[in-house]
């Protein structure tokens, strides 16, 4: 059974700490947005999260997980749902039709394919953010830092009907948060150099999760995504 008042407290507290380290940082106390990471969590618990009003919005991992949940969501709860995890290029017409916003663009290739599938279904310009690799662990998608420059300027040539507000990354599987301070920081300053170079803004970094996000923020997160902070430890799939 889903404890609603224990949900929404932990939304209150996370949201608060995400305030106090963000003016702690030398930061505003609205740089920063919640994404709550729903994946594996049902439909119930996401709710009294949700009516917080303190979340940007919701981010799921897998296209199909996501529209299972919704193709249920009731009337009367806006949230905007996100796509974090990997996503193959057959899934891709799919995604654009759920997702508001996706942050797991990490190929060129990929990007063609949603330029061509927003053209055509008229959703351009679609928001995305580029995933990089900054941990170099082979088992985390997400183009290598030595290759977002490049990667940026063939989508800037090729892909216009794609928004691309910043960049996204996971932190490493480290004990060290020396290591995961290291990585989030090489994603912004990666975020500076690919931005003076092209004129964008990309103003969105989306680093940090529910154990390394103060470091996050530290580092210039704007968008950090919480989970078992939130809806408790996650069931294994």
């Amino acid at each position: 059974m889903v404890d609603s008042m224990a949900i929404e407290d932990k939304v209150r507290s996370v949201f608060n700490d995400i305030k106090e380290i963000s003016l702690r940082s030398g930061r505003g106390p609205e740089d920063v947005k919640l994404l709550a990471v729903s994946k594996t969590h049902p439909v119930e618990a996401l709710l009294p999260a949700v009516d917080t009003g303190l979340l940007w919005g919701l981010g799921e991992n897998r296209v199909q997980e996501g529209e299972s949940k919704i193709d249920v969501w009731p009337e009367g709860h806006p949230v905007n749902w996100h796509l974090i995890g990997h996503l193959q290029r057959n899934k891709a017409r799919k995604a654009l039709s759920l997702f508001s916003m996706i942050h797991s663009l990490d190929s060129f290739k990929l990007g063609e394919t949603l330029d061509r599938l927003v053209q055509e279904m008229g959703l351009a310009p679609y928001p995305v953010l580029i995933e990089v690799n900054t941990s170099g662990e082979e088992a985390k998608h997400g183009v290598a830092p030595e290759d977002g420059l490049p990667t940026l300027m063939q989508l800037i040539e090729s892909c216009p009907g794609l928004d691309i507000q910043g960049l996204m990354t996971v932190g490493p599987l480290s004990d060290d948060r020396s290591d995961t301070a290291r990585a989030f920081e090489s994603l912004r300053l990666l975020r500076d150099g690919m931005s003076k170079e092209t004129g964008l803004p990309l103003k969105e970094l989306s680093m940090g999760m529910s154990g390394d996000f103060d470091l996050a923020i530290e580092q210039g997160s704007t968008v950090v995504r919480i989970g078992s902070s939130i809806f408790g430890v996650r069931e294994s799939r």
